[in-house]
């Protein structure tokens, strides 16, 4: 059975999504959780939600999905280790360095690997499943073939979004909100740059890239057929009425396997829509008809929330089935017994019967009266009576019998699980580095490696392995000094995967000896082909947990995320040696949806593609792997006459070329060996300074 995932963004949106048929909720408990601005639960809410639920059968998972830094995750840690006393059924994480603290303080709550994870190939599940985790949640922006690919070969269960707000970018990997307005997507407190308009040419006279709400109601029976265990429906920033809405229409699409009406279509247009819907991830068919805005004063549908409230408040929608017991013998006390769907059994006695003087007891009489259970969680299925001949047993006695058993069984059924706790231990301290960071370098196209470049001798030299496999030439004057490494996509699906694994072997055989990966999915193709693995900025790193986790899966280093300010990462304790990219325009976006082609209905990556805001900032736009695209800053990041940097404990410092010429690389590079004045005409600070919320 395909299990509905409803958004639990406040109790109230928990009740609706229950009483609408939600075999499980998310929410958010605390302050570290990607919806840092829905209501989200206190512990004093916690407790009797999951009570709450688990009376009802349906399932409770928390989120802690977000980035976390060294300060805040024992407060993590003790959240994870409360809500598996009180029953919470799993956890969802972005960060591994919360997965680490998870395992310490509450080693039986099982853990989901979030959308913020970016999993998005098999090798990617996989690792997920290696690092203990039970089930992933898939980007959203995987077509059915491929889910249903990794479906067919996962070790364990997979999740999909099926109806709710998209993303413009790969969730996980979005540094828009965080860069531009100090708000970090990854820190739970996204400000939604792409809601905003933008326009080419200088004119930000339109919406390229605010995409439709995705509504996967008539693809139900294909996903259970596929193989998808269980299906999320997204909104913990919506209202409970818009929850018991779709909650309610899409558990009734699962259970009667059929696709929705035109009038179920219309509602769920109707409770909100960004100029309707769209599949077109799901089907495969990317273009500008999967974009939409949400009018501006779209009216409330008073009368469907009206009814909606009513599916919820001061309402019980019986969901569990149950099946009563009884015997009415003679010189025996009655009994009554319950059975729920787990196979709990609870039985009860009462007074003996008596003979009966005008009218004896008949079991249509007990299966009747045991069958009240209106105003319960629970729907009677059926009910085995066994009555022997001339008896009798006031009803009321049998009225009092069955709620007897009933509320026991709602007892045991509430009563959380005995788990194992234990206490988060950061570990041993390292001491940071005295050296000052040696320099690397990382390039996206060949023709920017020159030998003014080579010369200077930078301690790794990235190059995108297409790149390099296609362009050998660009290293023939390579110094012994400085290593050869290949720049791994962070994103590349499994169908994608074998001219990328050639691309890596042919490096391989120029000289490469140095993986920088910036997806989950490319660490195990990377280390069988013999690569040292280094982890890029799209394995974040923003706490020394983390660190210890890449060097448990055998990386020789990572990068630190850029939304960390210098003296956080000096604070680190680096387990492993740590990269952090000083020079370059920071990566703000990567699209499945390719925005160049949107705009002019061809592929034109190679000009100059530029996306500018209502402020009048510049975004240049460049192809990514794969046909995708990359949106990145306005201004360079720009740090060579700061010291600062390097005095933080690194191990390298990068510059990362995107759209420099190859005179600018060589005379960047030079200016970060002290060798020159040369700075670009405009740039930034990045976050260093200013950091995140």
């Amino acid at each position: 059975m395909l299990e509905l995932l409803a958004p639990a963004g406040s109790p109230e949106a928990l009740t609706a999504a229950v009483q609408n048929g939600a075999d499980a909720v998310y929410l958010g408990f605390g302050d570290f959780n990607a919806r840092r601005n829905a209501k989200n639960f206190t512990e004093a809410d916690l407790a009797p939600a999951v009570s709450y639920c688990h009376l009802r059968g349906v399932k409770v998972y928390l989120t802690l999905n977000t980035l976390l830094t060294d300060r805040e995750l024992p407060a993590a840690a003790d959240l994870a280790r409360r809500a598996s006393v009180l029953g919470a059924d799993a956890v969802l994480i972005q960060d591994l360095g919360v997965l680490r603290a998870v395992r310490q303080a509450a080693p039986d709550l099982a853990v989901h690997a979030s959308t913020q994870m970016t999993v998005h190939d098999l090798d990617g599940v996989k690792l997920c499943a290696d690092l203990g985790m039970t089930r992933a949640v898939l980007s959203r922006e995987l077509p059915a073939s491929e889910i249903e690919y990794i479906c067919t070969h996962s070790p364990i269960e997979i999740e999909v979004f099926g109806h709710g707000a998209l993303c413009m970018c790969y969730s996980g990997q979005c540094f828009f909100s965080a860069v531009v307005g100090e708000r970090s997507g990854n820190r739970g407190l996204c400000a939604q740059p792409c809601r905003m308009k933008y326009g080419w040419g200088g004119r930000p006279d339109g919406y390229p890239l605010s995409l439709k709400d995705a509504c996967l109601a008539d693809r139900l029976r294909q996903l259970r057929k596929m193989g998808v265990r269980c299906l999320k429906l997204e909104g913990r920033m919506k209202r409970a009425e818009y929850v018991a809405v779709i909650t309610r229409i899409y558990s009734t699409l699962i259970k009667e396997d059929r696709i929705p009406t035109p009038e179920e279509m219309g509602e769920l247009e109707e409770v909100f829509s960004r100029q309707g819907f769209t599949r077109g991830y799901f089907d495969d068919q990317t273009g500008p008809e999967m974009f939409g805005v949400r009018e501006e004063k779209a009216p409330e549908p008073k009368e469907l929330f009206a009814r909606a409230r009513q599916t919820y408040q001061n309402q019980e929608n019986p969901r569990v089935d149950v099946k009563f017991y009884a015997m009415v013998r003679p010189e025996e006390p009655v009994r009554v017994g319950v059975e729920d769907p787990e196979g709990r059994v609870i039985t009860t006695a009462g007074d003996l019967p008596q003979s009966a003087q005008t009218l004896p007891l008949t079991a249509e009489q007990v299966e009747k009266q045991l069958s009240r259970t209106g105003g319960t969680p629970y729907r009677c299925r059926e009910v085995r009576a066994l009555v022997e001949p001339g008896l009798n047993v006031p009803l009321a006695s049998l009225n009092a019998l069955r709620r007897q058993v009933l509320e026991e069984l709602s007892a045991q059924r509430q009563a959380a699980a005995q788990v194992r706790t234990g206490q988060f231990q950061a570990g041993v301290r390292y001491e940071n580095p005295a050296a000052p960071p040696a320099l690397t370098v990382s390039v996206r196209r060949a023709g920017q490696v020159s030998a003014d470049l080579l010369r200077q001798a930078p301690a790794i030299l990235y190059i995108p392995a297409a790149e390099l496999a296609a362009h050998p030439e660009c290293v023939k004057k390579l110094s012994r000094e400085t290593a050869l490494g290949v720049i791994l996509p962070r994103v590349v699906w499994d169908r994608e995967k074998k001219p990328l694994l050639e691309d890596m072997e042919k490096a391989r055989g120029l000289g490469a000896t140095e993986a920088l990966i910036g997806g989950l999915g490319m660490v195990g193709p990377a280390r069988e082909l013999g690569y040292t693995l280094r982890g890029d900025f799209g394995l974040p790193v923003f706490n020394a947990q983390a660190l210890k986790e890449y060097k448990h899966m055998g990386f020789v280093s990572a990068t630190a995320s850029f939304e960390l300010k210098l003296a956080q990462i000096r604070d680190l304790s680096k387990a492993l040696p740590l990269e952090a990219v000083v020079y370059g325009r920071l990566p703000l976006m990567i699209t499945e949806n390719c925005i160049i082609k949107n705009r002019t209905g061809q592929c034109t990556c190679q000009g100059e593609n530029i996306l500018t805001d209502r402020k009048g900032e510049r975004f240049p736009v460049v192809k990514a792997p794969g046909c995708r695209s990359e949106i990145l800053n306005s201004k360079k990041l720009f740090l060579a006459d700061k010291p600062d940097w390097k005095r933080v404990g690194l191990t390298y410092a990068r510059l990362l070329f995107t759209t420099e010429n190859p005179w600018e690389c060589a005379q960047a590079l030079e200016r970060y060996r002290g060798e020159s004045q040369w700075a670009p005409a405009e740039f930034t600070r990045g976050l260093y300074y200013r950091g995140v919320e």
